[in-house]
């Protein structure tokens, strides 16, 4: 009996587990799942139990690069990262062997395929709509597994650089068909306004000749012009009304 006390007092305290705040502890009574423990000191009365601790913080995945083919046949290489955690303890050790392993596997399958439903230019400008889809596919396929998906980003996007030089020339293109388009519309606006002058000058009389007087003090600043005058009409009109008087 003397013996037996210690060799208790030895087991009970080598049954001592300590659960930390960032783990759960997965409780198994003669290989079937009976419960789960919370964080603190617990006893796990080996062989009889046995205890696998599971880390529920937050993991971030670099999910490798990956060779996808877009919509529209243009080769590019994608990379992202997972940020996910445990939310059911049990599941994750009991429904799939290693889920670290598998999260990564369904990542880059479903980032493969996400990327194969959308055209170039719908990925590069929409990259977040494609990084939503990713999360609430992986989401929903790794919810049997007890995984909530916080947030999947995508990292990077290489092109081949035949398509970097294509795309070069395309944004060029545009810039000068802009630029094109501008003028025009420049050359549009100062033709209306040259003609709204035009008209303004011609209803009242005499106006063209103050204009042209008011240029003419303008250039007068500066000695080194040489200024050729055209008489306005309205001048000769003037003196040919005098004339006409006498």
């Amino acid at each position: 009996m003397e013996i037996l006390i210690p060799i208790l007092i030895i087991y009970v305290l080598s049954s001592i587990r300590i659960i930390y705040e960032y783990q759960r502890g997965v409780i198994f009574l003669l290989g079937k799942y009976t419960h789960t423990h919370t964080p603190g000191i617990k006893l796990v009365f080996w062989p009889i139990q046995t205890l696998k601790k599971v880390d529920i913080r937050v993991k971030a995945v670099d999910v490798p690069d990956q060779e996808a083919i877009t919509k529209d046949n243009i080769s590019a290489r994608i990379n992202a990262v997972i940020y996910y955690k445990v939310k059911d303890a049990a599941k994750s050790f009991i429904e799939v062997e290693n889920f670290r392993y598998a999260v990564s596997q369904l990542a880059q399958t479903t980032m493969r395929n996400v990327v194969g439903e959308m055209d170039l230019d719908e990925l590069l400008s929409q990259r977040d709509q494609a990084s939503k889809k990713i999360k609430e596919i992986v989401d929903t396929l790794t919810d049997p597994w007890g995984i909530q998906v916080d947030n999947v980003e995508l990292k990077d996007i290489t092109l081949p650089e035949e398509m970097k030089r294509t795309m070069a020339k395309q944004a060029e293109a545009e810039r000068e068909r802009r630029a094109v388009v501008i003028k025009a519309l420049g050359e549009t606006e100062a033709a209306e306004n040259l003609a709204k002058a035009a008209a303004t000058l011609s209803a009242s009389p005499g106006a063209l000749h103050l204009r042209t007087l008011s240029t003419l003090n303008d250039l007068s600043s500066d000695q080194s012009n040489t200024v050729i005058f055209a008489l306005p009409l309205e001048v000769l009109r003037a003196f040919e009304r005098m004339g006409e008087k006498n």
